[in-house]
């Protein structure tokens, strides 16, 4: 059986991705109060269905909250495959999207809070999930067919005891990406965006990968990134981990780190299986399998 626990902030995509499940066919149940997570499996574990989608969020009762830790331990004991999906934005995104829609936050509906004090409560009282969470996808940038079509990718097509491999590019002056479990930092190499000619380009560009290759501090990086990825990979495999994203930043995240991230995924596909590659800054994904195609 296949769980997927959806949770986050609320604006950030809940609706739309347990949507998306649901029409790749999962039981989907909005709203589960917590509590209710082991009695729902049991019975769906006697009937026949065999992947199901919760979104357990902000509108449980505290206690239901403080208890979740405690039941996703039993979960992860189980034979199940159960995931922890956790949505987030930033607190500007939500405040425009819920200006936009006119929408109420559930945390004001019965309190005198204001918008933005509902968004920092809710956070608050998510961070336990937050914590546990196998996968965090930062929705602030996304458009609703990105964000289901990452859904249907990384969390559908998730295999029990495969890991999900993420190299993602992205500018260290937009932040560190949410979802980053490791991170490198190409600022120090030679930036291609002093040269006016390769300003508007990006590290796919050939004219960008010829800057870059001329140095060696580059192929240095590139080959030490890659060695401890490797060395270290099978540590994390083993440790049962679902999802591992490695992040390279350069100041914009247009350049150096698109290139070393095209590098490093390439590489990596040779041995594992389905890279997923991601540049942020360029809004560009794509997945890699063996031989890097």
């Amino acid at each position: 059986m296949q769980l997927v626990i959806i949770s986050g902030r609320s604006g950030s995509g809940k609706s739309v991705a347990l949507q998306a499940l649901e029409d790749l066919g999962f039981y989907a149940i909005d709203n589960l109060p917590a509590t209710l997570l082991g009695a729902l499996v049991d019975e769906l574990e006697n009937g026949h269905s065999r992947r199901i989608a919760v979104s357990v969020d902000a509108r449980n009762l505290p206690e239901a909250l403080e208890r979740f830790p405690a039941q996703l331990a039993s979960l992860k004991q189980s034979p199940i495959d159960c995931q922890v999906v956790y949505l987030t934005s930033d607190a500007r995104i939500l405040l425009e999207r819920y200006s936009h829609t006119r929408r109420r936050h559930p945390l004001t509906r019965d309190s005198d809070m204001t918008l933005a004090e509902a968004i920092e409560s809710e956070q608050k009282a998510l961070s336990g999930i937050r914590d546990l969470a196998d996968l965090v996808i930062d929705s602030s940038r996304m458009s609703v067919h990105e964000l289901r079509s990452r859904i249907a990718e990384q969390v559908a097509d998730h295999r029990s005891g495969q890991l999900s491999l993420t190299v993602e590019s992205f500018g260290f002056k937009r932040g560190v990406p949410p979802d980053a479990d490791i991170v490198f930092d190409a600022r120090c190499l030679p930036n291609p965006y002093w040269e006016p000619s390769l300003r508007d380009a990006n590290g796919c560009d050939p004219s960008v990968i010829d800057f870059l290759e001329r140095y060696q501090d580059v192929a240095d990086m590139k080959r030490d990134i890659l060695a401890w990825v490797r060395t270290w990979l099978p540590r994390y495999q083993q440790s049962q981990r679902s999802y591992l994203t490695v992040a390279v930043g350069c100041t914009g995240g247009q350049h150096r780190s698109v290139y070393l991230a095209e590098g490093i995924a390439s590489a990596l596909a040779d041995q594992h299986p389905r890279v997923r590659l991601r540049h942020r800054e360029l809004g560009q994904q794509r997945r890699l399998d063996s031989g890097g195609l």
